[in-house]
């Protein structure tokens, strides 16, 4: 078994991984087949992300997901156009982008979508979503974050079905496959869902093993919505995290998990979504951890593994925007909104 033996095992099973990164996938409502695995490009720097869009595609990637606030739109269409150059088709790619906050209003949805698509160098997105069911107020100045003198943000209140009516029109048009919601509450779903002529595919939530979002995906289920995971190794790049906070990639109990079957901890945070039939996107600039997300279709966990990640739910979320409050401990920023998601257990 020599060295040319070997470098072929290698390239076979990393042929394997792109495969399964490709293929397994849940089904939408639409017929449309979204790969379990993504790309999230959240937090990427200008300057990165073209480079992570290549190099994911390049090794199996089939789904990347993007957002107009994430301010690097421009980049991951540039990574895209550049991956479809050297042969792969956009049929093959599921790209999904995002609704920021202040273009809730009717007459700003289209307008935004166009922006998002220009970037992105696309005639149409597989999916497009609400990013936030909270909304601001959009001023003259067209500031993602609005505030006023005293820091405190510029609030708008926008029904959503005044909003998602304008997302369907997007899908008459055959701008977009689908049309979905982040961030939003088993409740907020449910109003969406009684009104909608078009029903949402897909529901984006924070979740990981701290946040393992059992009831809120139990409740999708019954709506035929796929749910996907973003911050699925609990985002440890944040840029507020705080000395103590939880650290999902660190965790022993974790780590437990993941010595059966030598792998890490985040294999397993992703595995676990995988298993699940949820979604997950995963974000990351550096070639060798793109890579190395991919390697969580060569191990299944049993019931009783899963069982035992799902038992590390503490309700514990990465991702609350939050502002220093009176005492100057961190309150939740938007809590005070009519449409704050979190206010509700699930």
């Amino acid at each position: 078994f020599g060295s040319s033996d070997l470098n072929w095992t290698r390239r076979t099973a990393r042929r394997h991984l792109a495969i399964m990164a490709a293929t397994m996938s849940a089904t939408l409502h639409t017929g449309a087949k979204m790969p379990l695995l993504g790309l999230g490009t959240w937090k990427s720097k200008p300057g990165e992300v073209k480079a992570a869009v290549e190099h994911a595609i390049k090794v199996g990637y089939r789904h990347i997901d993007a957002a107009f606030v994430y301010g690097n739109e421009n980049e991951v269409g540039e990574g895209l156009q550049s991956s479809m150059a050297a042969g792969v088709t956009r049929e093959e790619i599921f790209v999904t982008s995002k609704l920021w906050n202040t273009r809730h209003h009717a007459e700003d949805v289209r307008p935004s979508l166009m922006e998002s698509l220009q970037a992105l160098k696309l005639e149409y997105l597989d999916l497009y979503l609400i990013h936030w069911p909270v909304c601001f107020k959009l001023n003259e100045k067209k500031e993602n974050m609005p505030k006023n003198e005293d820091g405190s943000m510029q609030y708008d209140v926008v029904p959503f079905e005044e909003t998602w009516r304008e997302l369907e029109k997007l899908v008459d048009e055959g701008l977009v496959k689908a049309i979905g919601l982040s961030n939003f509450n088993s409740q907020q779903v449910d109003e969406v869902m009684g009104f909608a002529r078009i029903k949402p595919a897909v529901l984006q939530v924070e979740c990981h093993p701290y946040l393992n979002q059992e009831p809120l995906i139990d409740h999708c289920r019954k709506h035929n919505i796929v749910v996907t995971a973003y911050s699925p190794l609990g985002s440890p790049d944040r840029p507020w995290a705080k000395e103590g906070e939880p650290s999902l990639l660190d965790d022993p109990k974790i780590k437990e998990v993941a010595d059966k079957f030598g792998k890490s901890n985040a294999h397993v945070c992703i595995r676990f979504q995988i298993q699940r039939g949820v979604v997950v996107i995963p974000k990351s600039v550096t070639p060798s951890r793109i890579e190395d997300n991919m390697k969580v279709f060569d191990f299944e966990m049993t019931e009783e593994d899963v069982n035992v990640v799902r038992s590390f739910h503490n309700g514990w979320r990465a991702c609350v925007p939050a502002i220093p409050g009176p005492d100057g401990k961190d309150v939740a920023r938007d809590a005070s909104h009519p449409f704050y998601p979190f206010n509700i257990p699930y």
